[in-house]
């Protein structure tokens, strides 16, 4: 079979999911959790679960994934968000393939290689304001972890205030933080972060200020939109604001661009844009191209409070720093910046919204088209013609349309006919 270019339209030989995904997912079922992967289940109705396999994915490239049946789909997730630059770009995959011939793993905070301190310059060229001082990781709780960690140093408190619809990651120490669905949080109550507390998504400046009058907060984590939690626009102003009231009471702010950042929302920083640059950013998602690559980015001021290294550093992994994927992140950056990101987000952006017959919200290529109560069956039945879409929010009523900036005029087109097929089909 030949390569994917990226390029292509859907392409669908087989009932979705196909019999040899179908296979291999029952081979998974038995070596998996089953808390991770949504399967058919023998006695799925008198269990309550998911009654349909995924597809199991053989390769993808550009804005196009294919699977272990042959059938091929257009991908607007972009892998929950990660492939900005596409699937397995050449720029990438030249760069993971050079570093891979010269060095595979270095120490992390004990030995570090050139490509992370490259790739440390590069970010720090990047990012907002101050922002120039970079804690790296390889997940997005990762880089949440190490805001965190930061802000209780900084201030010597431990609480943290995050929003309701707030999703920033279910490692131990992040589960407490999200906002989106409690049963996320609640078997892990008793080892969870003990000192979160959540307020309205746009809430009023007053009400932060009188949770922070009680002075044990030191951190006030938000995303500039929502993502998880259903691609949710800030009212105006309200990022800004959440800064000052922060910063008044003593608190640090942590923006949580791990889905909006590097372009995505039609700006490299949607807090930017919006006036609001924080003390800490978590970033990650993007970034490797693929790759396991987060960071928290903070001031020099605020990351002074973490000390000097007295030999053993107190918050480090074995991977941190991996040269391979600091090497995938330098080149997604030099991508983003010869293509523009933003401006071509926002061109992409734009022919979405034409092209959709449904309101859609969101900015740039973070959108979500309105479906209500119907962004589940919406999703399933476009998997069936070839094209990939998630819901977004906990209420079935928004189909996220989170796509590669390599998407084609041929596949948006496409698309957005299947998506009026599939609406009329439910």
């Amino acid at each position: 079979m030949a390569r994917l270019t990226g390029t292509e339209l859907p392409s669908v030989r087989t009932s979705v999911p196909g019999p040899l995904s179908q296979a291999r997912v029952d081979i998974l079922a038995r070596h998996e959790c089953p808390a991770i992967t949504a399967r058919r289940a023998r006695r799925a109705v008198s269990l309550g679960v998911a009654s349909d396999d995924p597809i199991v994915w053989d390769e993808a490239c550009g804005s196009v994934v294919s699977d272990v049946d042959g059938n091929r789909f257009v991908d607007l997730t972009s892998g929950f968000a990660v492939a900005l630059v596409g699937h397995r770009h050449p720029a990438v995959v030249a760069a993971v393939e050079s570093q891979q011939q010269k060095l595979l793993h270095a120490m992390g905070d004990a030995f570090p290689d050139a490509t992370r301190i490259k790739l440390l310059e590069a970010l720090a060229r990047r990012c907002p304001g101050d922002l120039e001082v970079s804690i790296l990781g390889l997940s997005g709780a990762d880089a949440v972890d190490a805001a965190v960690k930061t802000a209780v140093l900084a201030t010597g408190r431990r609480g943290v205030v995050a929003f309701e619809g707030g999703y920033h990651g279910l490692s131990l120490g992040t589960v407490a933080l999200q906002g989106y669905k409690r049963a996320f949080v609640e078997p892990f109550e008793g080892v969870a972060h003990p000192a979160v507390s959540h307020l309205p998504w746009g809430c009023s400046p007053r009400q932060l200020e009188e949770r922070l009058a009680l002075g044990d907060v030191g951190l006030v984590l938000v995303e500039p939109i929502q993502g998880r939690g259903g691609v949710r626009l800030p009212p105006a102003g309200w990022l800004a604001a959440v800064g000052e009231v922060a910063r008044e009471a003593g608190a640090l702010v942590a923006h949580d661009a791990i889905q909006t950042g590097f372009g995505r929302t039609g700006h490299w920083w949607f807090g930017e844009a919006q006036g609001a640059i924080p003390d800490l950013l978590c970033v990650g998602k993007a970034l490797g191209g693929g790759f396991p690559l987060s960071a928290c980015v903070g001031t020099r001021a605020v990351m002074e409070a973490w000390g000097a290294s007295r030999g053993e550093a107190i918050h480090t992994q074995t991977f941190l720093g991996h040269p391979v994927g600091c090497a995938a992140g330098v080149a997604v950056l030099t991508l983003l910046d010869q293509w523009d990101a933003p401006a071509r987000a926002q061109e992409l952006g734009a022919q979405i919204r034409e092209a959709m017959s449904v309101p859609v919200r969101g900015a740039g290529v973070m959108l979500a088209a309105e479906v209500p109560d119907r962004a589940f069956a919406t999703c399933r039945a476009l998997l069936r013609v070839g094209y990939l879409c998630l819901p977004v929010g906990s209420d079935d009523r928004a189909v996220g349309i989170v796509p590669p900036l390599t998407l084609t005029d041929d596949q948006l087109a496409g698309f957005a006919d299947a998506f009026d097929r599939a609406r009329r089909s439910l």
